[in-house]
């Protein structure tokens, strides 16, 4: 188990931070800028978390505030990726912003780093209370409600994007139970896989993307 999760875990990253540099390297628009900075953004934050996780199965050491710390670390850079998805939409789709829309989505920004930076999450000791596992994960919630209906709005416009928001749904689906519950239900910690395969279709997606947008301009 150990070395089957840890392989697949140091691929994601790889993929994530290689697709990252790759897509800002071959975008010529500021949306595939966007989502090169997205991609980049997503897979280092996951790796102050993965890194430790990986460790933890072969070195012998106290990895308990590593792993806390990389939870909290994660927990910010998914919503920067949210909020750097709904610029994408923006651009992607030539959409007007409304300011209104754009103020909600940062208030929700920073009341989930407010609510993640509370010394009760128990970061360095790893905590997995629930009470503030379903706090600081309501206003992630709502941000992930506004990215699926906004590309579900408009998932017949660009055909490679028609999907995005069936994979934003699932890996919601997937991470919920186990921000909430996998202190209590270790087995839940499973669901963390199929949530990172929505996270490598969505980077493929930006990779595919960029690329034949860059092909087309040739």
């Amino acid at each position: 188990m150990k070395y089957g999760e840890s392989a697949f875990d140091i691929l994601y990253l790889l993929l994530a931070v290689v697709s990252g540099v790759l897509i800002l390297n071959r975008a010529k628009s500021r949306a595939g800028k966007l989502m090169g900075a997205a991609t980049l953004i997503l897979g280092i934050g996951d790796a102050f978390h993965l890194v430790p996780r990986v460790l933890n199965y072969f070195v012998s050491a106290d990895f308990t505030a590593a792993l806390g710390i990389g939870k909290l670390v994660t927990s910010l850079t998914m919503t920067v990726f949210y909020v750097l998805m709904y610029r994408i939409w923006l651009e992607l789709y030539r959409e007007k912003e409304d300011k209104r829309m754009t103020a909600f989505v940062l208030f929700l920004l920073a009341v989930r780093v407010v609510l993640c930076l509370f010394p009760q999450n128990g970061w360095l000791q790893n905590s997995s209370d629930m009470t503030w596992g379903i706090l600081r994960n309501i206003p992630f919630t709502l941000l992930g409600l506004l990215i699926i209906l906004l590309f579900y709005k408009k998932r017949g416009e660009i055909l490679r994007f028609r999907k995005v928001w069936l994979l934003v749904t699932l890996s919601f689906l997937f991470y919920l139970p186990v921000a909430v519950g996998a202190g209590k239900l270790l087995i839940l910690g499973m669901l963390m896989l199929p949530k990172t395969v929505c996270y490598i279709l969505l980077i493929l997606t930006f990779l595919f993307y960029v690329t034949k947008d860059r092909e087309q301009r040739s």
